[in-house]
C-alpha cells in the first residue's frame, strides 16, 4: 500500500472541472486509487460523483491511497495534478 497527503491547489476547490480532470487521470492509473478528506472515508478515485461529494476545497488535505504494483506511482502523480490549479490548465 502506498500513501500520500497532498493539498488541494485548485483555487475553487474539487468543483467539476477540476474534478473531472482528477477523475480522467485516476481512470488511467493501472491500479485503483482512493482519496479522502484528512480524517473522512476514503472512496474511488475514479468516481466524480464521490470526488465532487467529498467538497474539497482550496488548501485542504486530502489522502490517496494505492494497493498494488504501479500503486506509489499513480499516485505520486495524481498527488502533483492534485497540488496544481487545475482551473489554469486547458
Amino acid at each position: 500500500m502506498y500513501q500520500r497527503t497532498v493539498t488541494v491547489g485548485s483555487p475553487r476547490g474539487l468543483h467539476a472541472r477540476p474534478a473531472s480532470l482528477f477523475v480522467q487521470a485516476a481512470t488511467r492509473q493501472p491500479v485503483k486509487v482512493t482519496i479522502a478528506r484528512d480524517g473522512g472515508e476514503p472512496v474511488d478515485a475514479r468516481s466524480m460523483l464521490s470526488v465532487l461529494a467529498l467538497a474539497a476545497q482550496h488548501g485542504d488535505s486530502v489522502v490517496l491511497t494505492a494497493i498494488g504494483d504501479g500503486g506509489r506511482e499513480a499516485v505520486e502523480e495524481l498527488a502533483t495534478l492534485l497540488s496544481q490549479d487545475l482551473d489554469a490548465s486547458g
